[in-house]
């Protein structure tokens, strides 16, 4: 599981980044600048966002996000304890929050959480003898590794947590490439295409003139 996480407190940062790299992926950042570059550059599984940081809210963040349909789970930490902070969030999209002071222990099992909720596993079946696996980004053909680009395994990635809705070629750019880098949407369609060969057509099924949807 891959987490962004975003706490401006060297101290609690520290103290929880260390706690939670025991069993997950964690990168942690300090601002939410930083935070927002690497959510576009990164498919993450879990957002965890202080609200009080450096720049813009995590709020703001989570609202940004949302708004280029980045329907990443997050949790909210925070200090705040007036109701108002709770309402907004969950107005926005946010999943969980969680009250500073907190145990370690609770945060891990509010993360637990949400991975029953979203079905975040280390390992997916996607069919009879293939297997993608979430935390090293692997595909798995009849129990042989098959190599295939950092930018196919994201999209594979970001498919698979979508599932059975229609992804625009539009949302993938938006969420899976930089502002800087944005390919062709013939780029898109060589993607997809080795997806296909690799899956079969009846797993990703192309939307005339929609997108994408994973079954």
């Amino acid at each position: 599981m891959k987490i962004l996480f975003l706490e401006d407190d060297p101290i609690i940062g520290n103290i929880v980044s260390e706690f939670l790299s025991e069993s997950y992926e964690v990168n942690h950042y300090f601002n939410s600048q930083d935070a927002i570059e690497s959510a576009e550059k990164n498919s993450y599984d879990l957002y965890i966002f202080d609200i009080n940081v450096p720049g813009i809210s995590g709020l703001e963040l989570l609202k940004t996000l949302r708004e280029f349909k980045d329907s990443t789970p997050t949790i909210f930490i925070t200090a705040y304890q007036e109701l108002k902070y709770l309402r907004e969030g969950f107005d926005i999209g946010a999943n969980d929050f969680i009250r500073k002071p907190f145990e370690l222990e609770e945060l891990q099992a509010r993360i637990e959480n949400i991975k029953r909720q979203f079905n975040i596993d280390e390992e997916i079946l996607i069919g009879k003898d293939i297997r993608f696996n979430n935390l090293t980004s692997q595909l798995f053909i009849k129990n042989k590794l098959i190599s295939i680009s950092a930018k196919e395994n994201a999209i594979l990635l970001y498919l698979i947590r979508n599932k059975k809705r229609v992804v625009s070629t539009n949302e993938l750019l938006q969420n899976l490439w930089g502002y800087d880098e944005m390919p062709s949407n013939d780029t898109i369609r060589t993607y997809i295409k080795n997806l296909r060969s690799l899956l079969g057509k009846d797993r990703i099924i192309n939307i005339r003139g929609e997108g994408y949807k994973f079954e």
